[in-house]
């Protein structure tokens, strides 16, 4: 993790973080995050590929939705998606470092809407995701 101050939304991620298996399997790093918003990277490993040899569309899927997960949490209150999609734009392959950066779009009492961009270490657009969530009354203890 980037050295940032350690804020509320951080120790909310890093409670999730702790056991989130799946993220930790994918290999992320945490980057940036604060109130509505987290930014992610890992790097796409051949056993994350398919039989055309480019990721799983499941991997940057993960990757976006471990960043809607956090960002949409960060405010304190416990946040669970309700819907969400993806456009895959550009192929993945093993060895690739992809960054997905979530941004809160929307925010109301019970809905949030963030957009996740999956961009390559160059910059480029790999997929776009968007996710729609129902915010909870419970708030996290942390």
């Amino acid at each position: 993790m980037s050295d940032f101050s350690k804020t509320r939304a951080s120790a909310i991620i890093d409670a999730m973080m702790y056991k989130d298996y799946f993220s930790q399997w994918l290999g992320v790093e945490r980057l940036e995050e604060k109130e509505g918003f987290c930014k992610l990277r890992m790097m796409i490993r051949a056993e994350m590929c398919n039989g055309f040899e480019i990721a799983h569309g499941g991997i940057s899927y993960s990757l976006a939705d471990s960043a809607l997960a956090f960002a949409s949490n960060s405010h304190g209150r416990q946040a669970v998606s309700v819907e969400t999609s993806i456009s895959h734009i550009k192929p993945l392959k093993a060895g690739d470092i992809i960054t997905a950066t979530a941004a809160e779009k929307s925010r109301t009492n019970k809905i949030a809407i963030y957009e996740v961009r999956i961009e390559k270490e160059s910059g480029e657009l790999a997929a776009l995701f968007k996710g729609t969530v129902f915010r909870k009354e419970t708030e996290w203890n942390v």
